[in-house]
């Protein structure tokens, strides 16, 4: 059942390996199914699986990154690139203090005494991690002390610090803006296209983003046109505004003009974002639109996992009904 004027659905994904569009695609309209069921909307739940209640596109933009140890940081090459180090070593830092400020205001003596032990391990002076190798495994030590914070520990789909670095790395990687010596162009440009490649504009649209996706997304959306009826952004690391917030186009950051409602949600033991304070730094679009944070609080275990959150009644029932507007 074709619905004339439909929305289009637009999913960014966020951090990780090498993704499989179509089956990504239908992983993230099941638990976005499951979350519109519970939240009471049972009768969007076939429009969404079987595709008539919105034309569901999957940026995939996964295959774009270098790998681990040719540009950026692996755990066992050299990487000799200064400011991409100096991102990574800046964006532990502010993870780092971002869960010490949640242990202190808590009473979390188990989790302060975790995070005591990975404090001492930081350089004293950020001039400090600069050259190959070492300071790779400084950052990936400290991380790997980090993990070790129980709701990290039980919700983490990280073993050690050296994946978890690998994928923060990529965040670098899109705000470095500068080619490396590739012939198709800067890499965040690269990006940004393959979402505006998947726009429909003659469609409203509904856009989900994910992690590093909604960094990509913001951007994008600030090229696009047509009305967004609603921006979700999950797990989004736009909260850590020393390292990301400042260097995202463009600046001073302001929500895009086409967006009419933003939710940005975050949980409380997903190690990628800080604590969101989005809204306060955010200017507003000429309607006066800022985002709105909420907080979701997973169980079990792979919190920083795109459908941990779209499985959330919060996260799903906005975008059944947003979906639903005729």
């Amino acid at each position: 059942m074709e619905v004339p004027g439909k929305a289009q659905l637009v999913f960014v994904h966020g951090i990780g390996g090498v993704r499989d569009s179509a089956d990504e695609s239908r992983t993230w309209l099941t638990a976005l199914a499951d979350g519109a069921r519970d939240a009471g909307h049972a009768d969007a739940v076939s429009g969404l699986t079987q595709g008539w209640l919105a034309e569901t596109r999957f940026v995939n933009y996964s295959d774009l990154f270098a790998p681990i140890g040719t540009q950026g940081a692996g755990e066992t090459g050299e990487c000799g690139d200064v400011e991409q180090i100096a991102f990574l070593g800046a964006l532990v830092r502010e993870l780092t203090d971002e869960l010490l400020s949640q242990a202190q205001e808590q009473g979390d003596a188990h989790a302060l005494r975790v995070i005591a032990d990975a404090l001492p391990q930081f350089p004293n002076d950020t001039g400090e991690l600069q050259g190959t190798g070492e300071p790779l495994r400084v950052l990936a030590r400290i991380l790997t002390t980090l993990l070790q914070l129980p709701g990290l520990r039980r919700a983490s789909q990280w073993a050690s610090g050296w994946p978890l670095l690998g994928q923060l790395a990529q965040v670098g990687q899109y705000l470095d803006r500068r080619a490396h010596g590739r012939r198709d162009g800067n890499l965040d440009a690269l990006i940004r296209q393959r979402v505006l490649d998947s726009v429909d504009p003659e469609r409203p649209l509904v856009v989900v983003a994910h992690s590093l996706g909604s960094v990509v997304a913001y951007e994008a959306l600030h090229h696009l046109a047509q009305p967004t009826r609603l921006f979700i952004t999950l797990g989004a690391p736009l909260a850590t505004a020393a390292v990301v917030l400042n260097r995202v186009i463009p600046r001073p950051a302001r929500t895009p003009h086409s967006v009419e409602r933003w939710l940005n949600f975050w949980d409380r033991d997903d190690i990628v974002v800080c604590r969101p304070r989005i809204k306060d730094w955010m200017l507003p679009n000429s309607a006066g639109v800022v985002p709105v944070t909420r907080r979701v609080d997973s169980d079990g275990i792979w919190v920083h996992t795109s459908t941990k959150y779209l499985r959330q009644p919060a996260v799903a029932g906005p975008i059944a009904e947003a979906l639903k507007q005729s």
